[in-house]
């Protein structure tokens, strides 16, 4: 056989991990068009209220799925982005008070202004086409970190995965999650790197993204010690420094503009978050047993324990390296110690390194089971979206 002839074949063959990553984006389009589905009920189900009330019929469908979006969290970001943070928090604060939206982290809302300040179409278009980019750079940089870890088959597996589980609703609506995961998986990626100084300013934005972006400070803080206690690496000392500035200049930056830890006083009197230690999760998931279907968010809560629950086996089965490890299971702490909202799937979704774990742990000849789960993630991302736009069911 002549040289050209044997070099042939590999000149044709197109990269393996560019038709995992065609293949990835295009399960990312079809489950946003999933999304647009589950919104699409909404507006089918507002316009047939309207109808029965004898009310005009919404102008165009556009208009109620944009709202679907844009509600809930997404409204009181779309407040900050409009009139930033407020300058003082009256006393006992309540969820009706415009000044609630002190809650809310700022690094969204921030991302929001940037692109409605270069791109024409208003600060909704900019908050949806925004996390419309995020997500899909979440689910490559997810690719990247598992491609490094086990190889890619398996970054394929998580990257579709990630697309296709219910949580990634949020990637669509006006929420934070989008820009955590992007950050999140750019930090764990650069730790594992051993790219100290990257790692400590993606950090640093995590915490300024969302309260479960501290989880970001434990992962630092973890791989440090191991390049310390390993390879002597004082220089990883960087991320762990850097890794908290968000969080601690947003909560500097809101005492110096209300003249007080307004945070926190926020959270516990606007938005009641105590704490129960998980018994909120605990309880929810007894109810959704005992009286089935009486409460959508009861039986998101006791689906999205049971994941967990499953999610978990499979990370100790198919364990992760501890940075890692410590990210994921400080998200998750602080998904079940809330007293009012607790786990839910969007939560879980920010916990992605569980995904990472299952696609490593799942068996190759298991490819039906596979599809199956797969197909059942589509039909509950539809669901998921239906239910909280129509009943108000916090994803």
């Amino acid at each position: 056989m002549s040289t050209a002839t044997a070099e042939l074949p590999t000149h044709m063959e197109a990269s393996p991990w560019s038709s995992y990553l065609k293949r990835a984006g295009i399960a990312y389009l079809v489950t946003r068009l999933c999304v647009m589905a589950g919104a699409a009920i909404v507006a089918a189900q507002q316009v047939a209220e309207s109808n029965r009330l004898g009310e005009p019929r919404p102008r165009n469908a556009i208009g109620l799925i944009t709202q679907v979006l844009t509600s809930w969290d997404g409204a009181w970001y779309y407040r900050i982005v409009r009139d930033w943070y407020p300058t003082m928090i009256p006393v006992d604060v309540t969820y009706d008070d415009m000044e609630a939206r002190a809650a809310f982290f700022p690094v969204f809302p921030m991302l929001v202004r940037a692109v409605d300040a270069v791109l024409p179409g208003g600060d909704v278009f900019a908050g949806i086409l925004l996390n419309f980019v995020l997500g899909a750079t979440a689910i490559y940089l997810v690719g990247l970190l598992t491609r490094d870890l086990f190889g890619q088959r398996i970054a394929y597996r998580a990257m579709i995965l990630m697309c296709f589980f219910p949580g990634s609703m949020a990637l669509s609506l006006t929420y934070s999650e989008a820009t955590l995961i992007t950050v999140a998986a750019g930090c764990l990626l650069m730790l594992h790197r051993h790219q100290w100084l990257a790692a400590g300013v993606l950090a640093a934005i995590g915490s300024g993204t969302r309260p479960n972006g501290v989880g970001l400070i434990a992962a630092c803080a973890v791989a440090a010690l191991l390049a310390i206690k390993d390879d002597r690496d004082w220089k990883a000392l960087v991320a762990p420094v850097l890794a908290p500035i968000g969080f601690v200049s947003f909560q500097l930056y809101l005492y110096d503009r209300t003249g007080e830890w307004a945070w926190f006083r926020v959270q516990t009197e606007a938005w009641d978050e105590g704490t129960s230690f998980g018994l909120t999760a605990v309880k929810n998931t007894l109810e959704a047993f005992i009286r089935p279907l009486s409460s959508p968010t009861d039986t998101i809560t006791a689906l999205s324990v049971m994941v967990t629950v499953a999610l978990l086996v499979v990370l100790w089965k198919r364990r992760l390296p501890w940075p890692m490890v410590a990210f994921t299971l400080v998200v998750l702490a602080l998904m079940v110690l809330p007293s009012t909202v607790t786990a839910r799937p969007r939560f879980l979704y920010t916990a992605f390194p569980l995904f990472i774990s299952a696609a490593a742990w799942w068996p190759e000849e298991h490819d039906e089971a596979w599809g199956l789960t797969i197909a059942m993630s589509a039909a509950g991302l539809v669901a998921l979206t239906g239910l909280y736009g129509v009943l108000g069911a916090i994803p």
